[in-house]
Parts: C-alpha cells; structure tokens; sequence
C-alpha cells in the first residue's frame, strides 16, 4: 500500500488529505481541516502563511500519531495567481498579498500602455484581469520598488509551500499558467513581457515538469514533525488542474467540465490555446493541464456568495446549518429576482447581502429579504450564467455540449447540481467531492510509478469513488425566465 497527503488549499479553506493506494483502489480520509482567511496588514489583504504552514505541520503530526512516520509523497495544490517573494537568504520577505487586495487595478491601464492587452491575451493565453499575478507584481513595483529589488526568486503559493518543505526553488507548470506571464507556445516565463514591464527586475523560480519527484523534505522539516524523509511531489499546483485529472470525463469532445467551490471554473481540454477575437471578448482564459495541455475555461464566480451571505448570518448570531439551508432554499419562491454574478459590486462588498439588495433595487426586482429569498437568488443566478458561459464555450470550440461533469466541494449542494442541470438544459454528473486532493494524489502515483498515465487514473477514479446524476428538470419554467436574467446582465 502506498500512502500519499494531498495539501489541498482553496481561497476559504484548507484541508490535509490522506490517500491509501492498493490494488487499484483509492480510498481518502481527512486528516486535518483549517480556515484559510486573508488578514489585513495596513490598508492591504495579505495570506498568513505561518499560520497556513502552522497548520499543515499539525496535520502531518495528525498523520504520524496514527499512521506512523513513513509519507510515501506529499503534494499542494491551491488557489490560482498568488506568489511570495524569496530573500538572496532564501527566506520569504513577507506575506504575499492576496488577489482579493485592489491595489492592482489603478497600474492596469499602465501596463496596457506598454504591452497592448489583446496582445498579452494572445502571448499568454490568460484574460486581462486584476488579480492576475502580472498586475499584481506591477503594483508592487510601482509602490515598494524596495521589495522587489531585495527578491532573489518569485515562487508560486503551491511552489512556495514546496520549497517551505524541501528547499527547492521550482515553479510548477499547471500554476505558472494562471499568471499571465508564462508564453503558452513555450511552455516558459515570456521574457518579452518581463522585460517590458520590469525591465529584468523580477525573477522567477525556473519551471520544473509536473508529475514528477521535486526533492525530498528538509532534514529540518523530519526532524521537527517526526517523519523519514519523504518525497514531495510536483503534483499540478492549480486546484482546478488537480480537480480536471480527477473526473473521469468519458468524452472530451461532448462534456465539459465544472470545479466549484469559492470559484467555478468551467471549460474544455484542447490541445492548444484558443485565442481568438471571441475568446478574447467573452473573457476565457486558458491555463495547463495535468497532462500538459490547456483548459480553455472561464473563471466564475462560484459559492463565494453564498460563503459570505452565511458569514454574515454567522456573525450577527443567525447562522443555519446545511439542512436549513436546503429547506430554506427548497421553500421559497423561484425565479423571484436575479442578480449578474460578474457585477464589480459582488467582488468583495463590506456586506454581500446589502449589496445584492442594491442590485435588485437598482434594476427594480423584488428585494431579497428572508434568508430563502436571498439564496433562491444566487443559486438560480449562477446556474443561469454558467448556461450562458456554456453557450458561448460552444461557440468557441464549434461543437455541442451536451453534458456536464461537476467536481468540487459544491456538489455537495443538491440544490446547487439541479439548478445546474435545469438551467442548462444538460446532464450532470457530479462528482467526486474532494476532486483537486484527489488529482493531487494521482499525480503522486503517476510520480511514484504506481499509475501510468491520466487516462489509467480516471479509471481508478470510477472504481474508487461514488457519483450522481442529475437530469434536467423543469426546462420550460428555466427557459422561460432564463430570458428575464438575460435582460438584466445586457
């Protein structure tokens, strides 16, 4: 039996998951979960990584009080477009700002002055976007040029918590792709643009390939947590690259694929890039693959809202379980009003539920006001703006799709798949629930020489985990009022 943890980190929530390989078959078990919440330091949101690494450390000691001190690998996987800044001494200079911080929007039209945005699209592949680690970097030159100049190396967040572990100074491929600074033909840092914008002032970690044997961990790192040396993995650094190895899509060409969780991100594998005019317009993106390909895919907002909402009620004492949630949801009236997911307000408001009443007051909708009310109106919201980003993924690629294929902690919503299916007028089939750990650990044993390649992994995917399937329900009644949220995001 080969004994692997996955380090799966998203923009909410971490989690330390064991994987047990043995004739075929994976079985997972959590071992540790965490909080993962940006902290403000001055007037910016920053990630606490001592926090973050004091956390995956108790995990690991979890894992050695009941299993014992031999790891066969260890793989992290998180969140996209996030990175820290490496010390000539090897140390990290501070904590790396997260992309939810705004200090990158007022630098964007600067950039675009020196590198025309369509053209950065079509070097790289990746939508324009504030969060971006190339804005993010240009920010940060522009107000602290002093920390930039005392970086030896700029890691990724998955390739920093790697080097955290073992020393080695890698950039994985799967995350490198989601900064907007690798060239797509070449697979490698685009020096034109590093040029252009930082004038060879920045330096990033060199890429290492996926799926590969990175380094064994730190003497340091053995000794404090009381474990053999153990090899980490460089596993797809990209959650939703992980989450993709793990859904055993059955036909490429007819199923697209949905990683839900804070974000959805939905999309197709291809071969290359798609950087057309349309591409470029509609705000796809497109970033590697575990296999070394491209997801063509659009980045959505996902059950952040919901996330923020329960927040809210949390803190004022009105919390409600999962349960109350689904009655509540299933009780209220449907189709009541609706909002644009992709409106700036809803990116991080001081209260989500204040700013979805302005927007259904803006655009003269009923109000939400009960809790029912306000999550009848993100779900339905979502599912119909992900059946128009299907749409316009069909245009791009010039084929239907006729089914979808949903991994990820969202699935676990009922409610969630359903609107999903009815909205899309599509199959789903959802599942597994704890999809990127689970394409972190494949690649492990794609690494170790257990599993051969993705296409033998998917199969042990179906015969390791259960799945549902959810048909469309209630067409006329989604149409119909599909037209009416149409109307309010044009």
């Amino acid at each position: 039996m080969k004994r692997v943890l996955a380090f799966d980190l998203g923009a909410s929530n971490g989690r330390l998951i064991l994987g047990e390989y043995e004739n075929k078959k994976l079985n997972i078990t959590e071992i540790h979960r965490f909080q993962n919440n940006p902290i403000t330091i001055g007037d910016h949101l920053h990630w606490d990584l001592n926090y973050l690494l004091t956390e995956m450390k108790k995990g690991i000691k979890k894992f050695v009080e009941v299993y014992g001190k031999r790891i066969d690998g260890i793989g992290f996987d998180t969140w996209g477009v996030d990175f820290g800044l490496i010390s000539e001494e090897g140390d990290l200079l501070e904590n790396p700002y997260s992309y939810r911080d705004t200090h990158t929007v007022l630098f964007m039209d600067e950039v675009h002055e020196k590198i025309d945005k369509k053209k950065l699209f079509q070097m790289t592949g990746v939508e324009p976007a504030a969060i971006n680690t190339l804005y993010q970097l240009y920010a940060i030159l522009k107000t602290r040029p002093e920390l930039i100049e005392k970086a030896k190396y700029i890691l990724m967040t998955p390739s920093l918590f790697a080097y955290l572990f073992t020393g080695e100074i890698k950039n994985e491929f799967t995350i490198s792709s989601t900064s907007q600074l690798l060239n797509w033909e070449k697979k490698d840092w685009d020096e034109t643009i590093l040029n252009k914008l930082f004038a060879d002032k920045v330096n990033f970690a060199p890429l290492v390939e996926t799926n590969r044997i990175l380094a064994k961990t730190k003497a340091s790192i053995n000794k404090e947590l009381g474990i053999d040396p153990a090899n980490v993995i460089a596993v797809p650094g990209h959650d939703t690259a992980c989450a993709l190895g793990a859904m055993p899509i059955q036909n490429d060409q007819t199923s697209c694929f949905m990683s839900c969780g804070t974000w959805v991100l939905i999309g197709v594998t291809a071969e290359k890039p798609v950087v057309s005019d349309e591409a470029y317009e509609w705000g796809f993106t497109n970033e590697g693959t575990f296999d070394g390909k491209f997801r063509l895919q659009k980045n959505n907002t996902g059950l952040w809202f919901i996330q923020q909402c329960k927040k809210e009620w949390n803190d004022n004492g009105e919390g409600i379980s999962y349960e109350e949630e689904s009655r509540l949801i299933e009780e209220a009236e449907p189709f009541r009003s609706f909002i644009n997911p992709n409106d700036p307000s809803f990116f991080n408001p001081p209260s989500m539920l204040k700013a979805i009443q302005d927007y259904c007051q803006k655009t003269s909708q009923p109000i939400p006001e009960t809790k029912g009310q306000f999550l009848r109106c993100i779900l339905e919201s979502l599912a119909f703006q992900y059946r128009f980003v299907i749409e316009r993924l069909e245009n791009l690629i010039h084929h239907n799709i006729r089914s979808i294929h949903m991994g990820g902690g969202g699935i676990q919503n009922k409610w969630f798949c359903r609107f999903i299916a009815g909205a899309a007028k599509r199959t789903v089939y959802a599942g597994p629930v704890e999809a990127s750990a689970i394409g972190n650990m494949l690649s492990q044993l794609i690494a170790l020489g257990e599993i051969a390649d993705l296409e033998e992994a998917r199969k042990i995917v179906t015969n390791s985990f259960s799945f549902k399937t959810y048909e469309p329900e209630n067409c006329d009644h989604w149409e119909k009022h599909y037209k009416s949220f149409l109307a309010i995001i044009k």
